[in-house]
């Protein structure tokens, strides 16, 4: 009886989720309540814990929350970050509110947590939202974690090295993209309104020079950006917070709008293999929480749209003689080489995120002739599956299949600058050594 009446009280407080704002506590009991009346839809795990000892919660969704299932992509949101941004933290609570109380009922919800696991974290910096004592519209020392560091400069940088000593936050969000196989993914800021979208910095090779840092896969990531602003209440729009900056369409390349080092969307791209972008929800970091229901009307359908673009593109496995599956081959499409190349995880599955079109798709196994394939990818997101397409390395046997190819973690595209101005000096006295000839003559 006594489990029973605990239950119906775990329900209750998953029912009862009001237009304000949690703190640690009132945060773990919402979320131990949903997983207590949703015990087959959720996973709740924390990922670590922040420099005050508070645990980093995850609640993962889906049809098999519990761990990956071969073909199913993985999704995650990420909020406040900056612990004084915080309608994101607000909003992801809503939003498991509304997939878990739609599940069964809503059937294009449970056709998506049927074919989806979704990972939510409504605060990676607890510590910072606690220490916000005086809510405001603009910077408070809340932005940083409890040891003054700010979490979205604290990742490795693609492009230079990063100083900034690696905290505990932000190691645990590491361990958790290198342990499971995202696809997807966004993080959810304040103080603007905005999709913004990788390279966040960047180089001459990237494109620096002329004020826009171009990653491989651009195009899918302006047609991301644009799914969350085009399905937001105003966002599309473009007018920004005040009339001295504006957004076409209201997505912004994040070099562009300003240079940033050691930014977590980068390194989600660059090493987690996954695409993320950036969402700034809010003109004012810390609003009243009289508006909060606002925020959630204005960003409900953007929200669910974003999650769905996880299917787009294709996906597969790669398989040896035996049928068993490869981890670590290299599948990419073709134009789109990534400096730390994407592999496959150990069950020897892939996914690639591309716009509807002709490709042709490279497998890789170290050290055996790749295998190329021409696909025509459609839009799936309708029917939740992106494209399948398998690879089969008959030449390859078990005893072989596991050599990884190399993946530094050091800057990649300093590479890249270094190739480039080595070439330049050659050109230089190509042209000295012609005048000199020239002269002799």
């Amino acid at each position: 009886d006594a489990v029973g009446i605990l239950i119906l009280c775990l329900v209750s407080v998953a029912a009862a989720l009001d237009f304000k704002y949690h703190h640690a506590e009132q945060l773990e009991q919402y979320l131990k309540g949903v997983h207590a009346a949703y015990p087959s839809l959720t996973h709740l795990h924390s990922i670590g814990r922040s420099v005050a000892g508070r645990d980093l919660w995850v609640l993962v969704l889906g049809r098999f929350p519990t761990h990956h299932k071969i073909g199913i992509p993985e999704f995650k949101y990420v909020a406040n970050m900056h612990g004084d941004e915080t309608v994101g933290r607000e909003i992801l609570l809503h939003l498991i509110d509304f997939l878990v109380t739609s599940y069964g009922r809503d059937p294009v919800i449970t056709r998506l947590l049927n074919n989806t696991r979704i990972h939510i974290m409504p605060t990676m910096n607890p510590d910072g939202f606690e220490a916000t004592k005086v809510p405001d519209c603009y910077y408070t020392r809340g932005r940083y974690n409890m040891n003054g560091e700010d979490l979205n400069r604290n990742f490795p940088d693609a492009f230079e090295n990063n100083s900034a000593s690696i905290q505990p936050e932000t190691r645990a969000v590491m361990d958790w993209i290198k342990n499971e196989t995202f696809v997807l993914s966004a993080n959810l800021h304040g103080g603007a309104l905005v999709a913004s979208y990788t390279f966040d910095n960047g180089n001459p090779v990237t494109g620096s020079l002329k004020g826009y840092s171009r990653s491989p896969d651009d195009d899918v990531f302006i047609h991301l950006a644009k799914t969350y602003s085009s399905n937001h209440a105003s966002m599309y729009k473009g007018t920004g917070c005040d009339n001295r900056q504006t957004f076409p369409e209201g997505i912004t390349n994040g070099y562009s709008w300003y240079q940033l080092e050691g930014g977590m969307q980068d390194y989600n791209y660059v090493w987690g293999q996954c695409f993320e972008i950036t969402l700034e929800l809010s003109c004012c970091k810390y609003p009243p929480a009289d508006q909060l229901e606002k925020f959630w009307r204005d960003n409900k359908v953007a929200l669910i749209e974003y999650i769905k673009q996880v299917h787009l593109g294709v996906k597969g496995q790669v398989t040896d003689k035996n049928g068993n599956p490869i981890p670590n081959a290299i599948v990419e499409a073709k134009g789109r080489p990534h400096v730390c190349p994407y592999r496959t995880n150990e069950q020897g599955e892939y996914f690639l995120l591309l716009l509807p079109g002709t490709y042709v798709i490279n497998a890789t196994v170290p050290g055996f002739k790749s295998m190329l394939k021409t696909v025509e990818i459609p839009d799936n997101t309708g029917n939740f599956s992106a494209l399948k397409q398998d690879f089969s390395f008959p030449e390859v046997s078990d005893q072989i299949r596991s050599r990884a190819a190399s993946c530094p973690k050091t800057p990649l595209y300093q590479e890249l600058t270094r190739a480039s101005a080595a070439a330049k000096p050659t050109i230089h006295i190509l042209v000295l050594m012609t005048v000199m000839l020239v002269i002799f003559k």
